[in-house]
Protein backbone atom coordinates (compact mmCIF):
# COMPACT_ATOMS: atom_id res chain seq x y z
CA UNK A 1 0.00 0.00 0.00
CA UNK A 2 1.06 3.26 -0.60
CA UNK A 3 2.71 5.58 1.65
CA UNK A 4 1.76 9.11 1.05
CA UNK A 5 4.72 10.28 3.04
CA UNK A 6 7.62 8.65 1.35
CA UNK A 7 10.23 10.41 -1.15
CA UNK A 8 12.01 8.46 -3.34
CA UNK A 9 15.99 8.56 -4.62
CA UNK A 10 16.28 8.15 -8.12
CA UNK A 11 19.98 7.90 -9.93
CA UNK A 12 19.99 9.28 -13.55
CA UNK A 13 23.07 9.03 -15.62
CA UNK A 14 23.81 12.63 -16.83
CA UNK A 15 23.57 15.96 -14.85
CA UNK A 16 22.48 19.29 -16.05
CA UNK A 17 24.92 21.61 -17.39
CA UNK A 18 24.12 24.49 -19.01
CA UNK A 19 21.92 26.27 -15.98
CA UNK A 20 18.84 24.78 -16.43
CA UNK A 21 18.21 26.21 -20.01
CA UNK A 22 15.29 24.67 -21.76
CA UNK A 23 17.17 24.29 -24.98
CA UNK A 24 19.38 22.14 -23.55
CA UNK A 25 19.79 18.71 -22.25
CA UNK A 26 18.81 20.15 -18.90
CA UNK A 27 15.46 20.28 -19.81
CA UNK A 28 15.09 16.35 -19.70
CA UNK A 29 16.18 16.34 -16.22
CA UNK A 30 13.44 18.91 -15.47
CA UNK A 31 11.23 16.29 -17.42
CA UNK A 32 12.18 13.01 -16.04
CA UNK A 33 11.98 14.52 -12.22
CA UNK A 34 8.30 16.04 -12.68
CA UNK A 35 9.05 19.17 -12.66
CA UNK A 36 8.96 20.33 -16.35
CA UNK A 37 5.84 19.51 -18.74
CA UNK A 38 4.78 20.40 -22.70
CA UNK A 39 1.96 21.39 -24.66
CA UNK A 40 1.29 17.68 -25.95
CA UNK A 41 2.88 14.50 -24.95
CA UNK A 42 3.87 11.47 -27.03
CA UNK A 43 2.03 8.06 -25.80
CA UNK A 44 4.47 5.62 -27.05
CA UNK A 45 1.63 2.25 -25.83
CA UNK A 46 -0.95 4.45 -28.46
CA UNK A 47 2.20 5.54 -30.83
CA UNK A 48 0.02 8.82 -31.09
CA UNK A 49 1.17 12.36 -29.42
CA UNK A 50 -1.98 13.31 -26.85
CA UNK A 51 -3.02 16.50 -24.46
CA UNK A 52 -0.74 17.62 -21.92
CA UNK A 53 -0.75 21.17 -21.21
CA UNK A 54 -2.71 21.89 -24.20
CA UNK A 55 -6.45 19.89 -24.57
CA UNK A 56 -6.21 20.27 -28.17
CA UNK A 57 -4.90 22.09 -31.72
CA UNK A 58 -5.59 21.96 -35.38
CA UNK A 59 -3.89 23.28 -38.61
CA UNK A 60 -5.72 26.44 -39.29
CA UNK A 61 -3.47 27.02 -42.50
CA UNK A 62 -0.69 25.28 -44.33
CA UNK A 63 2.02 27.26 -41.89
CA UNK A 64 -0.26 27.97 -38.91
CA UNK A 65 -0.96 25.63 -35.79
CA UNK A 66 -3.03 26.37 -33.14
CA UNK A 67 -3.08 24.84 -29.37
CA UNK A 68 -6.01 25.65 -27.17
CA UNK A 69 -4.73 26.05 -23.25
CA UNK A 70 -5.57 23.99 -20.41
CA UNK A 71 -7.83 25.40 -17.85
CA UNK A 72 -7.02 25.43 -14.54
CA UNK A 73 -3.64 24.79 -14.70
CA UNK A 74 -0.80 26.76 -12.30
CA UNK A 75 2.18 27.43 -11.92
CA UNK A 76 4.02 26.07 -8.71
CA UNK A 77 4.45 29.76 -8.20
CA UNK A 78 0.56 30.34 -7.48
CA UNK A 79 -0.02 32.02 -11.09
CA UNK A 80 -1.91 30.80 -13.89
CA UNK A 81 -1.03 29.26 -17.17
CA UNK A 82 -2.28 31.19 -19.63
CA UNK A 83 -1.34 31.63 -23.52
CA UNK A 84 0.67 34.61 -23.34
CA UNK A 85 2.82 32.68 -20.55
CA UNK A 86 2.80 29.78 -22.83
CA UNK A 87 4.11 31.93 -25.68
CA UNK A 88 6.72 33.41 -24.04
CA UNK A 89 8.28 30.39 -22.47
CA UNK A 90 8.39 28.90 -26.21
CA UNK A 91 9.98 31.94 -27.59
CA UNK A 92 12.84 31.92 -25.07
CA UNK A 93 13.94 28.83 -26.23
CA UNK A 94 12.84 29.55 -29.62
CA UNK A 95 15.26 32.72 -29.50
CA UNK A 96 17.98 30.63 -27.99
CA UNK A 97 21.41 31.27 -29.08
CA UNK A 98 22.01 27.42 -29.36
CA UNK A 99 18.17 26.62 -30.21
CA UNK A 100 17.12 23.26 -29.45
CA UNK A 101 17.11 20.57 -32.10
CA UNK A 102 13.24 20.06 -31.99
CA UNK A 103 11.90 23.67 -31.72
CA UNK A 104 14.52 26.15 -34.00
CA UNK A 105 14.03 29.30 -36.26
CA UNK A 106 14.97 26.73 -38.99
CA UNK A 107 11.62 25.13 -38.28
CA UNK A 108 9.34 27.95 -36.35
CA UNK A 109 8.80 31.29 -37.33
CA UNK A 110 6.88 32.68 -34.49
CA UNK A 111 4.98 31.68 -31.71
CA UNK A 112 2.35 34.19 -30.73
CA UNK A 113 -1.16 34.19 -28.22
CA UNK A 114 -4.15 34.88 -30.56
CA UNK A 115 -6.54 35.05 -27.42
CA UNK A 116 -6.42 34.46 -23.28
CA UNK A 117 -6.64 30.72 -24.44
CA UNK A 118 -5.23 30.16 -27.47
CA UNK A 119 -1.62 29.99 -28.92
CA UNK A 120 -0.35 30.08 -32.52
CA UNK A 121 2.64 28.37 -33.46
CA UNK A 122 3.98 29.43 -37.26
CA UNK A 123 5.76 27.45 -38.93
CA UNK A 124 8.70 28.02 -41.69
CA UNK A 125 7.74 25.47 -44.25
CA UNK A 126 4.42 23.12 -44.26
CA UNK A 127 5.55 20.44 -41.36
CA UNK A 128 2.80 17.66 -40.31
CA UNK A 129 4.76 17.10 -37.23
CA UNK A 130 4.73 20.34 -35.25
CA UNK A 131 2.27 18.72 -32.54
CA UNK A 132 5.57 16.24 -32.23
CA UNK A 133 7.60 18.97 -32.18
CA UNK A 134 5.63 20.44 -28.98
CA UNK A 135 5.91 16.93 -26.76
CA UNK A 136 10.05 17.62 -27.14
CA UNK A 137 11.01 18.17 -23.20
CA UNK A 138 13.18 21.45 -24.49
CA UNK A 139 9.17 23.04 -25.35
CA UNK A 140 8.25 22.79 -21.22
CA UNK A 141 7.03 25.34 -20.08
CA UNK A 142 8.19 27.64 -16.97
CA UNK A 143 6.50 30.85 -15.40
CA UNK A 144 7.39 33.83 -16.53
CA UNK A 145 9.52 34.61 -13.20
CA UNK A 146 11.78 31.76 -14.43
CA UNK A 147 12.77 34.04 -17.11
CA UNK A 148 13.69 37.47 -14.76
CA UNK A 149 17.44 36.80 -14.32
CA UNK A 150 20.16 35.83 -16.11
CA UNK A 151 19.64 32.25 -16.50
CA UNK A 152 16.83 30.27 -16.47
CA UNK A 153 15.79 29.41 -12.63
CA UNK A 154 12.89 26.52 -12.99
CA UNK A 155 12.66 26.32 -9.11
CA UNK A 156 9.31 26.91 -8.05
CA UNK A 157 8.22 27.62 -11.80
CA UNK A 158 7.34 24.73 -13.41
CA UNK A 159 3.73 23.04 -13.90
CA UNK A 160 4.33 19.44 -12.34
CA UNK A 161 3.96 17.44 -9.68
CA UNK A 162 7.18 17.83 -8.26
CA UNK A 163 9.04 21.35 -7.35
CA UNK A 164 12.14 21.62 -7.29
CA UNK A 165 13.71 23.27 -3.72
CA UNK A 166 17.40 22.69 -3.77
CA UNK A 167 20.19 21.23 -6.34
CA UNK A 168 23.99 20.39 -5.60
CA UNK A 169 25.76 21.27 -8.27
CA UNK A 170 26.22 18.89 -10.78
CA UNK A 171 25.21 15.78 -7.79
CA UNK A 172 21.69 15.98 -7.37
CA UNK A 173 18.30 17.87 -7.44
CA UNK A 174 15.68 17.93 -4.29
CA UNK A 175 12.03 18.10 -5.12
CA UNK A 176 9.12 18.26 -3.08
CA UNK A 177 5.30 17.22 -3.96
CA UNK A 178 3.46 20.34 -5.88
CA UNK A 179 0.15 19.92 -3.42
CA UNK A 180 -1.62 22.11 -6.29
CA UNK A 181 -1.52 20.21 -9.30
CA UNK A 182 -3.84 20.15 -11.99
CA UNK A 183 -3.10 16.66 -12.63
CA UNK A 184 -4.88 15.28 -9.14
CA UNK A 185 -2.87 13.42 -6.35
CA UNK A 186 0.72 13.25 -5.68
CA UNK A 187 1.66 9.89 -4.29
CA UNK A 188 4.63 10.80 -3.39
CA UNK A 189 6.22 13.93 -0.44
CA UNK A 190 9.10 14.30 -2.58
CA UNK A 191 12.25 12.72 -4.01
CA UNK A 192 16.25 13.23 -4.41
CA UNK A 193 17.07 13.33 -8.51
CA UNK A 194 21.03 12.27 -8.48
CA UNK A 195 23.54 12.41 -11.20
CA UNK A 196 25.87 9.89 -11.34
CA UNK A 197 27.49 9.02 -14.56
CA UNK A 198 29.21 5.62 -13.33
CA UNK A 199 26.77 2.98 -14.46
CA UNK A 200 28.15 0.18 -12.14
CA UNK A 201 27.52 3.16 -8.87
CA UNK A 202 23.96 3.23 -10.19
CA UNK A 203 23.25 -0.46 -10.36
CA UNK A 204 25.07 -1.05 -6.92
CA UNK A 205 23.34 1.79 -5.52
CA UNK A 206 19.74 0.41 -6.27
CA UNK A 207 20.67 -3.34 -4.98
CA UNK A 208 22.14 -1.89 -1.97
CA UNK A 209 18.84 0.19 -1.11
CA UNK A 210 20.42 3.65 -1.55
CA UNK A 211 19.08 4.32 -4.40
CA UNK A 212 14.54 3.23 -5.19
CA UNK A 213 15.19 3.69 -9.23
CA UNK A 214 18.39 3.73 -11.51
CA UNK A 215 18.55 4.47 -14.92
CA UNK A 216 20.12 2.95 -17.68
CA UNK A 217 21.68 -0.32 -16.25
CA UNK A 218 25.20 -1.49 -17.88
CA UNK A 219 24.85 -5.00 -19.19
CA UNK A 220 27.88 -5.89 -17.15
CA UNK A 221 25.51 -5.38 -13.84
CA UNK A 222 22.49 -7.08 -15.10
CA UNK A 223 23.19 -10.71 -13.84
CA UNK A 224 24.08 -9.17 -10.29
CA UNK A 225 20.44 -7.42 -10.19
CA UNK A 226 18.06 -9.92 -11.88
CA UNK A 227 19.61 -12.42 -9.12
CA UNK A 228 19.57 -9.44 -6.27
CA UNK A 229 16.15 -9.68 -3.81
CA UNK A 230 13.77 -6.92 -3.78
CA UNK A 231 14.70 -5.53 -7.22
CA UNK A 232 13.19 -5.75 -9.99
CA UNK A 233 14.88 -4.93 -13.94
CA UNK A 234 12.78 -3.65 -16.30
CA UNK A 235 13.50 -3.84 -20.01
CA UNK A 236 12.20 -2.50 -23.08
CA UNK A 237 12.89 -1.99 -26.64
CA UNK A 238 14.69 1.51 -27.37
CA UNK A 239 15.16 3.26 -30.49
CA UNK A 240 19.22 3.74 -29.08
CA UNK A 241 22.11 2.51 -30.81
CA UNK A 242 25.63 2.40 -29.86
CA UNK A 243 27.68 3.83 -32.66
CA UNK A 244 31.21 4.73 -33.33
CA UNK A 245 30.83 8.04 -34.74
CA UNK A 246 33.51 9.14 -37.37
CA UNK A 247 34.64 12.43 -38.27
CA UNK A 248 33.87 12.71 -41.85
CA UNK A 249 35.06 15.81 -42.16
CA UNK A 250 39.13 14.43 -42.03
CA UNK A 251 41.75 12.37 -43.42
CA UNK A 252 41.75 9.64 -43.33
CA UNK A 253 37.95 8.95 -42.64
CA UNK A 254 36.58 11.60 -45.63
CA UNK A 255 37.48 8.56 -47.47
CA UNK A 256 34.26 6.32 -48.20
CA UNK A 257 36.60 3.65 -48.60
CA UNK A 258 38.56 3.84 -45.49
CA UNK A 259 35.22 4.05 -43.62
CA UNK A 260 33.71 0.78 -45.34
CA UNK A 261 37.12 -0.82 -44.41
CA UNK A 262 36.51 -0.21 -40.58
CA UNK A 263 33.15 -1.40 -41.03
CA UNK A 264 34.21 -4.56 -42.72
CA UNK A 265 36.91 -5.51 -39.78
CA UNK A 266 34.56 -5.56 -36.76
CA UNK A 267 33.05 -8.18 -35.45
CA UNK A 268 29.83 -7.22 -34.44
CA UNK A 269 28.38 -10.58 -33.83
CA UNK A 270 31.13 -11.21 -31.09
CA UNK A 271 30.88 -7.94 -29.54
CA UNK A 272 27.03 -8.21 -28.86
CA UNK A 273 27.81 -11.62 -27.34
CA UNK A 274 30.97 -10.57 -25.10
CA UNK A 275 30.85 -7.11 -23.73
CA UNK A 276 26.65 -6.60 -24.08
CA UNK A 277 26.43 -10.45 -22.55
CA UNK A 278 23.44 -11.11 -25.52
CA UNK A 279 21.72 -7.54 -23.50
CA UNK A 280 22.25 -5.75 -27.46
CA UNK A 281 22.29 -7.30 -30.59
CA UNK A 282 24.28 -6.57 -33.74
CA UNK A 283 23.08 -3.32 -35.71
CA UNK A 284 21.90 -3.15 -39.44
CA UNK A 285 22.65 0.69 -40.63
CA UNK A 286 21.07 3.76 -38.33
CA UNK A 287 17.52 1.96 -38.07
CA UNK A 288 16.81 -1.47 -35.93
CA UNK A 289 15.08 -3.58 -38.49
CA UNK A 290 11.68 -3.62 -36.54
CA UNK A 291 11.59 0.22 -37.06
CA UNK A 292 8.62 0.61 -39.83
CA UNK A 293 10.71 2.87 -41.24
CA UNK A 294 13.62 0.74 -41.59
CA UNK A 295 14.67 -0.56 -45.31
CA UNK A 296 13.78 -4.11 -45.99
CA UNK A 297 15.97 -6.79 -45.44
CA UNK A 298 18.81 -4.30 -43.68
CA UNK A 299 21.01 -7.42 -42.09
CA UNK A 300 24.00 -6.84 -39.74
CA UNK A 301 27.26 -6.63 -41.77
CA UNK A 302 29.84 -9.66 -41.07
CA UNK A 303 33.19 -9.50 -40.36
CA UNK A 304 35.87 -9.77 -43.64
CA UNK A 305 39.32 -9.19 -42.90
CA UNK A 306 40.25 -9.84 -46.38
CA UNK A 307 37.86 -7.41 -47.87
CA UNK A 308 38.78 -4.39 -44.95
CA UNK A 309 42.29 -4.64 -46.34
CA UNK A 310 41.67 -4.75 -49.92
CA UNK A 311 39.87 -1.29 -48.91
CA UNK A 312 42.13 0.10 -46.86
CA UNK A 313 44.39 -0.24 -49.85
CA UNK A 314 42.13 0.94 -52.20
CA UNK A 315 41.99 4.46 -50.10
CA UNK A 316 45.49 4.57 -49.97
CA UNK A 317 45.62 4.36 -46.31
CA UNK A 318 48.99 4.75 -44.42
CA UNK A 319 49.39 4.04 -40.64
CA UNK A 320 51.26 7.80 -40.39
CA UNK A 321 49.96 7.80 -36.92
CA UNK A 322 47.22 5.92 -34.27
CA UNK A 323 43.87 7.16 -34.65
CA UNK A 324 41.78 7.96 -31.72
CA UNK A 325 38.55 6.91 -29.93
CA UNK A 326 36.83 8.37 -27.15
CA UNK A 327 35.18 6.71 -25.24
CA UNK A 328 32.33 8.39 -22.91
CA UNK A 329 32.26 7.37 -19.56
CA UNK A 330 29.10 7.86 -18.72
CA UNK A 331 28.26 4.05 -20.55
CA UNK A 332 30.55 2.25 -19.01
CA UNK A 333 30.53 -0.74 -21.36
CA UNK A 334 32.18 1.74 -23.68
CA UNK A 335 35.50 1.40 -22.13
CA UNK A 336 35.30 -2.78 -23.45
CA UNK A 337 33.77 -2.04 -26.41
CA UNK A 338 36.62 0.48 -27.37
CA UNK A 339 39.03 -2.63 -26.09
CA UNK A 340 37.73 -4.80 -28.88
CA UNK A 341 37.09 -2.03 -31.45
CA UNK A 342 40.89 -1.48 -31.18
CA UNK A 343 41.56 -4.93 -31.50
CA UNK A 344 39.81 -5.96 -34.43
CA UNK A 345 41.17 -2.39 -36.35
CA UNK A 346 44.84 -3.61 -35.18
CA UNK A 347 43.99 -7.11 -37.00
CA UNK A 348 43.78 -4.70 -40.30
CA UNK A 349 46.71 -2.73 -39.51
CA UNK A 350 45.03 0.02 -38.29
CA UNK A 351 46.57 1.13 -35.09
CA UNK A 352 44.22 2.97 -31.99
CA UNK A 353 44.68 4.57 -29.16
CA UNK A 354 41.71 5.21 -26.62
CA UNK A 355 40.92 8.32 -24.64
CA UNK A 356 38.01 8.02 -21.81
CA UNK A 357 35.63 10.83 -21.39
CA UNK A 358 33.08 12.77 -19.82
CA UNK A 359 30.47 13.33 -22.92
CA UNK A 360 29.79 16.90 -21.37
CA UNK A 361 34.03 17.82 -22.03
CA UNK A 362 33.88 16.00 -25.58
CA UNK A 363 31.38 17.32 -26.94
CA UNK A 364 32.41 21.00 -28.16
CA UNK A 365 35.79 19.38 -30.06
CA UNK A 366 33.44 16.90 -31.68
CA UNK A 367 30.69 19.35 -32.77
CA UNK A 368 33.73 21.44 -34.03
CA UNK A 369 35.12 18.40 -36.15
CA UNK A 370 38.24 18.06 -33.27
CA UNK A 371 38.26 14.50 -33.43
CA UNK A 372 38.83 10.79 -35.14
CA UNK A 373 35.84 8.75 -33.24
CA UNK A 374 33.88 9.00 -30.52
CA UNK A 375 31.76 5.88 -28.64
CA UNK A 376 28.50 7.56 -28.04
CA UNK A 377 24.52 6.16 -28.17
CA UNK A 378 21.70 8.29 -29.83
CA UNK A 379 18.33 7.73 -29.35
CA UNK A 380 16.25 8.31 -32.80
CA UNK A 381 13.44 9.90 -30.83
CA UNK A 382 14.45 11.70 -28.33
CA UNK A 383 14.34 15.25 -29.76
CA UNK A 384 10.82 14.22 -31.02
CA UNK A 385 9.10 11.21 -31.42
CA UNK A 386 9.54 10.82 -34.95
CA UNK A 387 12.86 9.80 -37.23
CA UNK A 388 13.04 13.73 -38.79
CA UNK A 389 14.91 15.04 -35.81
CA UNK A 390 17.68 12.40 -35.62
CA UNK A 391 18.07 12.34 -39.82
CA UNK A 392 17.74 16.62 -39.13
CA UNK A 393 20.30 17.08 -36.70
CA UNK A 394 22.39 14.20 -37.30
CA UNK A 395 23.08 13.87 -40.98
CA UNK A 396 22.01 17.31 -42.53
CA UNK A 397 24.54 19.30 -44.44
CA UNK A 398 23.76 22.23 -41.79
CA UNK A 399 22.69 19.62 -38.80
CA UNK A 400 22.99 21.09 -35.29
CA UNK A 401 23.71 17.56 -33.77
CA UNK A 402 25.96 16.43 -37.51
CA UNK A 403 29.01 15.10 -35.21
CA UNK A 404 29.67 13.37 -38.03
CA UNK A 405 30.29 16.19 -40.73
CA UNK A 406 28.76 14.19 -43.27
CA UNK A 407 27.13 16.28 -46.13
CA UNK A 408 25.27 14.71 -49.43
CA UNK A 409 22.91 16.71 -51.39
CA UNK A 410 20.78 13.70 -52.14
CA UNK A 411 20.13 12.98 -48.66
CA UNK A 412 19.21 16.89 -48.10
CA UNK A 413 16.82 16.41 -50.50
CA UNK A 414 15.11 13.24 -48.98
CA UNK A 415 15.36 14.88 -45.25
CA UNK A 416 13.38 18.00 -46.94
CA UNK A 417 10.68 16.37 -48.81
CA UNK A 418 9.98 14.13 -45.93
CA UNK A 419 9.50 16.98 -43.78
CA UNK A 420 7.08 17.85 -45.72
CA UNK A 421 4.72 14.62 -46.44
CA UNK A 422 1.90 14.92 -44.32
CA UNK A 423 1.23 10.94 -44.85
CA UNK A 424 2.77 8.73 -42.59
CA UNK A 425 3.18 5.57 -44.87
CA UNK A 426 4.97 7.72 -47.47
CA UNK A 427 7.41 10.06 -44.45
CA UNK A 428 8.59 6.39 -43.59
CA UNK A 429 9.70 5.19 -46.86
CA UNK A 430 11.30 8.40 -47.55
CA UNK A 431 13.29 7.72 -44.31
CA UNK A 432 14.28 4.43 -45.71
CA UNK A 433 16.49 5.58 -48.61
CA UNK A 434 17.77 8.30 -46.34
CA UNK A 435 19.34 5.56 -43.91
CA UNK A 436 20.28 3.60 -47.06
CA UNK A 437 22.29 6.66 -48.21
CA UNK A 438 23.89 6.75 -44.71
CA UNK A 439 24.46 2.89 -44.85
CA UNK A 440 25.80 3.34 -48.58
CA UNK A 441 28.29 6.14 -47.31
CA UNK A 442 29.77 4.35 -44.23
CA UNK A 443 28.75 7.47 -42.36
CA UNK A 444 29.76 5.73 -39.23
CA UNK A 445 29.68 2.51 -37.50
CA UNK A 446 26.32 1.33 -35.90
CA UNK A 447 27.51 -1.00 -33.67
CA UNK A 448 24.33 -3.11 -31.36
CA UNK A 449 20.78 -1.97 -30.69
CA UNK A 450 20.39 -1.59 -26.90
CA UNK A 451 17.45 -2.09 -24.97
CA UNK A 452 16.17 0.50 -22.44
CA UNK A 453 17.14 -1.08 -18.95
CA UNK A 454 16.26 0.55 -15.50
CA UNK A 455 15.89 -1.11 -12.18
CA UNK A 456 13.71 -0.55 -9.51
CA UNK A 457 12.85 -1.66 -5.83
CA UNK A 458 10.13 -3.69 -4.98
CA UNK A 459 8.60 -1.18 -2.89
CA UNK A 460 8.03 1.16 -5.79
CA UNK A 461 4.58 1.42 -7.00
CA UNK A 462 3.06 2.51 -10.08
CA UNK A 463 6.42 3.10 -11.67
CA UNK A 464 5.87 3.07 -15.71
CA UNK A 465 9.36 2.81 -17.82
CA UNK A 466 9.77 5.18 -20.20
CA UNK A 467 12.47 4.23 -22.77
CA UNK A 468 13.32 7.45 -23.71
CA UNK A 469 14.12 8.44 -20.26
CA UNK A 470 11.82 11.78 -20.26
CA UNK A 471 8.88 10.70 -17.36
CA UNK A 472 10.24 8.95 -14.39
CA UNK A 473 8.64 10.52 -11.56
CA UNK A 474 4.46 11.25 -12.20
CA UNK A 475 1.88 12.03 -9.79
CA UNK A 476 1.04 8.03 -9.81
CA UNK A 477 4.38 7.50 -8.86
CA UNK A 478 4.06 5.90 -5.32
CA UNK A 479 6.47 3.87 -2.85
CA UNK A 480 5.05 1.73 0.02
CA UNK A 481 6.29 2.45 3.38
CA UNK A 482 9.35 0.54 4.97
Amino acid sequence: MADTNQRIVVDNFRAPVANWALESDAAYILSLSGCLETLTKYDAAQGKVVPFLATEWKQVSPLEWDFTIRDGVKFQDGTELTAESVAASLNSVLKAKVPARAFGPSTVSSVQATDAKSVRVTTTTESPLVPFRLASVNTGILAPAAYQGATVDPFGHCTGPFTPVSEKAKQSLTLDRNPNYWGGEVKLAGAEVRFITNGATRAAQVQTGEADISLSIPASSLSSLQSAPEVSVLKADSPRTATLYMNNGRAPFNNVDFRKALRSALDLQALAASVYEGAAVPAAGPFAPSEPWASAGASSPKQNVEEAKKLLADAGYSADRPLEIIAIVERAEFADVATVIQDNLKGIGVPVSIQAKEYASAEPDVLAGNYDMILSQRNRLIDIADPIGFLTADYTCKGTYNLSHFCNEKYDQLIAEAARTSTTEERYKLYAQAGEILDDQAVNLWLVNEQATDAIRSNVLSYAQDPLSRYVLTAQTAKSGS
